[in-house]
């Protein structure tokens, strides 16, 4: 039986397709009526599942690809990022930002606006120019940024067609530090919030939501001259060794502290590559608002903090830029992000979502697409996208229970 990474999800298909080069792709795409692709498996939700066939893309020729004059790489859609970020760093380039999990895959991630935290950098997505993809009649397809479609073609669920590779901007490489603080009181941030934020190249901040303290805020700085941190820092203290963000892990999974630069790829997520990522048995949902109603947003959460906590592992708030596909939960407006790691109980952790959701309904959230959700959000180019979906594949072989659910006209 096929799982995801969680084990919270068994996927239904009928047929498992393992392609080892793009014409055998294309031509099981063709042949199929109901299609859809796995990545790395750290959704956890049922967007990729189906009833027909689910193809695993792990056997097709691995491709990192630099053009330097272009300032691009090209990678095939097996690829993670912790793969790509060691062979660009290798090279002397880097990528703008990176996730928590460097074990993501890069296809899946932008095909779910998955994001690293930053108030200058967007999701993972605004970093593709380019992708190539397998279309529903068996085609294969590039769209070049700056192409009517791309920009409802990148963070597109799976529902337009199979990824093959995609381009990215990339940069040169950077080195990066990062610190711990702990204990700085959730009411720092009625007052502090955009101070908070712009004390780092990426900050985290993170709550059990068990008392009125930010357990922990994390700080990552590109580094460029050396300097000294703070003792204190908006209340909180220096954290005196390496910290884990989930109570009682051990801090040896997560990347090096204590200010000590290394290279982006091994700063900017918060665990390692070579160990299990996050918490390992775990549920998660993620809401993204408006990052002018962070504040009210998290003291709504507040007014339900026990019910929060009695069923959560640790909840992390982010900001993201505004970007402008069509589909990114970030589309039109910087954004914070309110994330939840749930303990492994979907019937005990169900009704807090639920509960979540409304209380956060009056700031217009957005659900990361590839976490546990209820209620889609509003997406005003939605209707754009339906076409666009209409267009590449108006058989529905793409589609799925979670793409009908989900992707309906308002």
């Amino acid at each position: 039986m096929v799982t995801n990474w969680a084990g919270n999800v068994s996927f239904g298909a009928a047929r498992f397709h393992q392609p080892d080069s793009v014409a055998e792709l294309q031509r099981i795409v063709a042949l199929s009526s109901r299609v859809r692709a796995l990545g790395t498996g750290h959704s956890f939700n049922l967007i990729a599942d189906t009833t027909g066939g689910l193809i695993s893309l792990a056997r097709l020729p691995t491709i990192i690809a630099l053009d330097a004059e272009r300032a691009r790489v090209t990678v095939s859609a097996d690829v993670t990022y912790g793969e790509l970020a060691s062979q660009l760093h290798g090279a002397g380039y880097a990528l703008a930002n990176l996730a928590s999990l460097p074990h993501i895959s890069v296809a899946g991630a932008c095909a779910t606006g998955t994001h690293g935290s930053g108030d200058s950098t967007g999701n993972l997505a605004t970093a593709v120019a380019a992708i190539e993809m397998v279309t529903a009649d068996g085609e294969l397809v590039t769209i070049e940024r700056g192409a009517d479609d791309f920009a409802g073609a990148v963070v597109a669920l799976g529902a337009l067609g199979i990824m093959v590779s995609l381009s990215l901007d990339i940069e040169p490489t950077y080195y990066v530090s990062q610190h711990v603080y702990e204990d700085m009181r959730l009411d720092q941030l009625d007052e502090h919030f955009d101070e908070i934020f712009a004390g780092g190249y990426s900050v985290s901040l993170f709550t059990t939501w068990r008392d009125p303290l930010i357990s922990q805020t994390w700080v990552k700085q590109r580094v460029t001259e050396p300097g000294e941190p703070l003792a204190v820092w908006f209340g909180a203290k220096l954290a005196s060794g390496s910290r884990h963000p989930v109570p009682g892990h051990s801090p040896v999974h997560c990347t090096q502290q204590l200010g000590v630069p290394g290279p982006w790829h091994q700063r900017l997520p918060h665990f390692r590559l070579d160990y299990t990522p996050s918490a390992g048995r775990e549920l998660q949902s993620e809401f993204l608002l408006p990052r002018s109603a962070a504040v009210p947003a998290i003291q709504a959460i507040d007014q339900i903090s026990d019910l929060v906590a009695a069923v959560l592992q640790i909840s992390e708030i982010r900001t993201i830029a505004a970007d402008d596909l069509w589909l990114s939960p970030s589309y039109g407006r910087d954004s914070v992000g309110l994330h939840f790691t749930w303990i492994d109980d979907m019937r005990a952790v169900a009704p807090i979502i639920a509960l979540v959701e409304e209380h956060l309904a009056p700031f217009d959230p957005r659900p990361h697409w590839g976490k546990l959700f209820a209620t889609p959000g509003r997406y005003d180019r939605l209707p754009d996208f339906l076409r666009l979906m209409q267009r590449y594949d108006p058989a529905g072989k793409f589609r799925n229970n979670f793409i009908n659910t989900y992707l309906t006209p308002a």
